[in-house]
């Protein structure tokens, strides 16, 4: 078996399980932000269930809209705050505890390897990265899962991606992700596990394997996994994570087909609108101006990014005319980032700092595009009107390209700074 298959097996109760089985899971958490709540909880008692299965493995993160940023925004936060206060929910984070739900949940080792997590957030698979199976799904889902503990799956079939190499200077888990994306389209791994492995791997930090799981979603993938090594089994023990389950695929596992990369190849990269898989090397984006930059998300909001960004920053001065918006995942990366001096660096730069919100990567404030404005963003969507104005534009890149693109204020390839 696959480590999915594994993973899911355990969970199921069964021996084995094959690609198109459905299988009714156990589950380690259940996720839901303020977006998708208020609908999970309307539903809630329709399963005649008088409280959640489990307090502990539930966790409410208003993060979306917050803080409010309307009078409907606040009253969607005012209903899970009720809910979670009603069911005594143990992991409730609002404003001055939040963080971006897929940046928190790890950082207050909510989740382990192999656990089986839904989360009614398309980006929830973003634990794969710990060895976790976790997948995003619809708010009835989640409802459920609240209710029983449990969600049915059909297992799904995998790819596999053998990585080799390492990384050049100023590329980053984001670029593996777009040029992946760019080689096999946004429906190249639908439904499908994207399972990373070979000597490659030990390469990527964990915040470069938790950019790439998350954006797995955006190749159509049921999840995006990777193997349990000595970065994990650390990074979990500093989080004060329980007891990992560890899964690894067999030698002789079945997967619909491998795909070798040459890490030392991916050069940085963008993707142009409308689509993630509009994938072009960074250094051919000199003839595109751009209005905004965003560095911030589930996808590129940790520490390492903030540091990227600030490296590029450092002792520059963001482009005139153009917006740079810096948003910390956590509130304990924004604690980091100014005690190192991060947040000097940034608004000597000319940037804007902001509390922990998804805010403008679903273009739901603090960075709403009008019409004919470009902006070149860390977060994970750049589809017709993600970030605003439909008749706007969303380039998606890394850290690095991000900021040095924020100083010239046009597509930059980072290189071009060392």
């Amino acid at each position: 078996m696959t480590m999915t298959e594994k993973i899911l097996a355990h969970a199921a109760g069964e021996r084995e399980v094959h690609p198109g089985q459905l299988i009714m899971a156990d589950l380690d958490m259940v996720l839901g932000n303020d977006i998708t709540s208020p609908v999970a909880i309307r539903e809630f008692p329709k399963f005649g269930k008088e409280h959640v299965f489990d307090r502990d493995k539930v966790a409410l993160v208003p993060d979306h809209f917050t803080p409010n940023k309307d009078i409907k925004a606040a009253e969607q936060c005012l209903q899970v705050r009720q809910f979670a206060r009603c069911e005594c929910i143990s992991n409730y984070f609002e404003v001055g505890e939040v963080g971006i739900e897929h940046a928190l949940l790890p950082e207050k080792g909510l989740v382990t390897a192999g656990d089986v997590v839904i989360g009614a957030d398309s980006h929830t698979c973003t634990y794969g990265a710990l060895g976790a199976f976790s997948t995003g799904v619809g708010s009835t889902d989640m409802a459920a899962g609240m209710a029983i503990g449990k969600a049915w799956f059909k297992v799904p079939s995998a790819i596999r991606f053998n990585l080799a190499g390492k990384l050049g200077p100023m590329v980053s888990g984001k670029d593996v992700i777009l040029h992946i994306i760019g080689m096999i389209g946004v429906d190249g791994a639908l439904y499908k596990a994207m399972e990373f492995s070979g000597p490659g791997v030990e390469n990527l930090t964990m915040d470069d394997r938790f950019t790439i799981s998350n954006m797995a979603i955006e190749a159509g993938a049921k999840c995006g996994i990777f193997p349990v090594d000595g970065r994990t089994l650390a990074y979990l023990r500093e989080s004060g994570a329980k007891e990992p389950k560890i899964f690894e695929a067999d030698a002789d596992a079945e997967y619909e087909r491998t795909i070798d990369i040459d890490l030392a190849s991916i050069p940085p990269t963008v993707a142009y609108p409308h689509l993630p898989e509009n994938t072009h090397p960074a250094k051919e984006g000199k003839d595109i101006a751009i209005d905004q930059v965003v560095i911030g998300s589930c996808t590129n909001g940790r520490i390492s990014d903030l540091r990227a960004a600030a490296e590029i920053l450092s002792g520059r001065h963001v482009h005139e005319g153009v917006r740079c918006i810096i948003i910390p995942a956590t509130q304990k990366i924004w604690k980091q980032a100014m005690h190192e001096g991060l947040f000097d660096i940034f608004i000597d730069a000319g940037c804007v700092v902001s509390t922990p919100t998804c805010g403008p990567c679903l273009g739901g404030h603090m960075g709403i595009l009008a019409k004919g404005e470009r902006c070149v963003s860390t977060t994970n969507r750049n589809f017709v009107g993600r970030m605003g104005h439909p008749g706007s534009e969303v380039y998606l890149a890394s850290p690095y390209t991000a900021a040095a693109s924020a100083v010239t204020g046009r597509i930059t390839d980072p290189e071009d700074f060392i």
